[in-house]
């Protein structure tokens, strides 16, 4: 598995609350109030880097040179599950755009099916972040990740709650250059290709579908 380019977090809050959405008898409520905490904690963890420009600002005491964001930024929640992260990144970053993509993961194939794409005719943002909890196979994120490059995104990260080492080779194997951060690598994919220890379906847990 590729070191460089994956960023597991060390945070000790992205920790307890992924050890809290594992959990089997964690409620539906619960579920998406954590997805959207650890949204918002990985999200700025993957942002350290965003390009900033000087503002010049009036405090009730002094004038003092400050910095503002410079890029526009788009997230690309996969649905259904990626929904559930939107509202933690807005958290930080308001004015954010949101463009949807819908994938579903073929079961006996394990290859993902484009279903939904309402991207406009060009892109209107510097940084694209991709929202999916689980890098599992790895074949959402891949395909994902081709549509925005043919789109013309020039800068596309990642970020997920959880990941495998085969998601995370493959997605390193096609697209070498985007950034993977997440909130704790696990072990294997089954052999249907969930991530194990993981912590079962995102989407079914956080709608209540399961």
């Amino acid at each position: 598995m590729p070191d460089n380019l994956v960023f597991p977090s060390n945070h000790p809050l992205v920790a307890h609350k992924i050890t809290r959405i594992r959990d089997k008898n964690t409620d539906s409520r619960t579920f998406r109030e954590l997805v959207r905490e650890i949204s918002a904690l990985l999200t700025y963890e993957a942002t350290l880097d965003l390009a900033t420009k000087s503002r010049d600002v009036e405090t009730p005491l002094a004038n003092v040179v400050g910095s503002e964001v410079e890029e526009e930024i788009g997230l690309i929640p996969i649905l259904r599950a990626g929904l559930g992260m939107v509202e933690g990144v807005w958290e930080l970053m308001p004015a954010a755009k949101v463009w949807h993509i819908g994938l579903y993961r073929d079961e006996e194939t394990l290859k993902p099916v484009e279903y939904y794409n309402k991207l406009p005719v060009e892109p209107t943002v510097a940084l694209c972040l991709i929202l999916d909890p689980m890098l599992a196979t790895g074949g959402s994120a891949v395909a994902t990740i081709d549509l925005l490059k043919n789109w013309g995104v020039q800068k596309v990260k990642f970020v997920g709650i959880i990941g495998a080492p085969e998601g995370i080779d493959r997605l390193h194997t096609e697209h070498p250059d985007v950034p993977i951060h997440l909130g704790v690598i696990d072990k294997q994919l089954n052999d249907v290709g969930f991530i194990v220890p993981g912590l079962g379906d995102a989407g079914d847990r956080q709608f209540g579908t399961a």
